[in-house]
């Protein structure tokens, strides 16, 4: 499945929904995107369900809600839901989709940078649990994902950082002259018209690498190179004021890993210097000190990847050239977070 790019969202949405067989229609939304979005969309045979926005209500008592409306509503194993929102939202919305009557077709319009090249793509669906993040899900694709970036106008500078984060990672995943082309992008002055481009890129990388191995078995375990660290950060700040946002998160657990990948697998000290810099450069260090490398450490425990009692890390050698479930010492672990806050000032 390639996701379908489009400039008008009615269009492009209408042209999926019509090849796909239902007896009833559901849209999922939260209260940003039934304001800014869903009258773009003008799906008036559709009917609604509202959840809450914000990483906080990823829960089972989100997604009871959607179960329940979808019951009183009379969805049956026939219907589809569309999922109209961010990261979040497509994350929960899939997993309703997945378990709801054994599972029901779903249709994702991602709305953030974030959504569109990374949680909206690849059949990962799931809640937060505890929290932990996604400890709870299902691998579900999406029957298709539409992708619209004329919706890149509506974010602010923040969310749009948090998805360009996940692009870097594609870039360091694929080749130097695309992770050069990330590095050299302006936030000063952006240019929406190419950040459009390489989010549409970054989508297909991203697809490329899902499609040789759906369920994350072998070469999947890439995309979840600055993950293992970054998923114990975003998890470590929610009880911070603001806590930090998925991809921003990511892009400090690409500076350890990427740290770990120069003293482990000799990745090139120039680019780790760059890719660090230009973190730096963009992103508002997130402060923690050493005493809080206890928790942290907890938190890594409980990554997906980890085997028996090992954390697990996907690790580069070059940019384009990743190595799957490495095993990192605790001090090793310890001496990442080290560089983090020297090299952001954190």
């Amino acid at each position: 499945m390639c996701p379908v790019f489009c400039d008008n969202i009615r269009d492009g949405l209408l042209n999926v929904i019509h090849d796909i067989p239902f007896d009833k229609l559901f849209v999922l939304l939260d209260e940003q995107t039934e304001k800014l979005c869903f009258p773009l969309l003008k799906l008036e045979e559709a009917q609604i369900i509202r959840i809450k926005s914000g990483e906080s209500n990823k829960n089972i008592a989100t997604v009871g809600h959607v179960w329940q409306q979808l019951s009183a509503l009379g969805a049956s194993r026939h219907s589809l839901l569309v999922n109209v929102g961010g990261g979040m939202l497509t994350d929960l919305g899939g997993f309703a989709a997945a378990t709801f009557k054994r599972g029901i077709r779903y249709v994702n319009v991602p709305t953030t940078l974030l959504a569109m090249v990374d949680a909206s793509v690849g059949g990962k669906t799931g809640i937060n649990l505890d929290g932990l993040k996604n400890e709870i899900g299902a691998f579900c694709p999406a029957e298709q994902v539409v992708v619209c970036t004329r919706f890149l106008l509506t974010l602010d500078k923040r969310n749009c950082l948090s998805g360009y984060a996940e692009m870097i990672k594609h870039g360091l995943l694929s080749n130097t002259a695309h992770w050069a082309e990330l590095m050299s992008f302006d936030w000063q002055k952006p240019d929406l018209s190419l950040l459009q481009d390489m989010a549409m890129r970054s989508v297909l990388i991203k697809q490329l690498i899902v499609e040789k191995d759906p369920y994350e078995s072998g070469t999947r375990k890439a995309l979840n190179f600055g993950h293992t660290v970054g998923h114990a950060l975003e998890s470590f700040s929610r009880h911070r004021a603001e806590p930090l946002l998925h991809g921003t998160a990511v892009a400090f657990g690409m500076v350890c890993e990427l740290y770990l990948s120069f003293m482990k697998l000799g990745f090139p000290k120039d680019k780790l210097r760059q890719t660090v810099q230009y973190i730096k450069d963009n992103y508002s260090a997130f402060a923690f000190d050493c005493k809080h490398y206890d928790e942290l450490y907890e938190l890594m425990t409980h990554d997906k990847k980890n085997v028996a009692d090992t954390i697990c890390f996907t690790l580069l050698s070059q940019i384009g050239d990743f190595r799957i479930n490495q095993q990192v010492t605790h001090d090793e672990i310890f001496e990442a977070l080290d560089f983090y806050r020297e090299s952001l000032g954190a």
